[in-house]
């Protein structure tokens, strides 16, 4: 995924497994041990988006449960498509469950 190409807000995503966070005063680090990159999140708010991302249905829904108005998810959109593009994040598969 390009930086240029929309990202899914309605889509499930998550934290790249491969990917460590350092949470920080200013927002915080993640480190990528497969591509050895580094990336700064450089608000709390995009840090609270990015740690839900896996327990929320959506990304939009990670963004709405960390109280982000609809005027401001453009710019989280942008960040998160970044983030993806990076392989920071990466998109989730939902797995049905079958049986007991």
């Amino acid at each position: 995924m390009s930086t240029n190409t929309l990202f899914d807000l309605d889509a499930a995503w998550e934290l790249h497994p491969q990917v460590s966070v350092r949470p920080e005063r200013f927002g915080a680090l993640l480190y990528h041990f497969g591509t050895r990159r580094l990336t700064f999140l450089k608000s709390p708010a995009l840090l609270t988006v990015v740690s839900s991302l896996a327990s929320q249905p959506s990304a939009r829904a990670a963004c709405a449960a960390a109280g982000l108005t609809n005027a401001e998810l453009p710019a989280y959109s942008r960040a998160l498509g970044t983030l993806a593009a990076g392989r920071m994040i990466c998109a989730r598969t939902v797995l049905t469950r079958t049986g007991p």
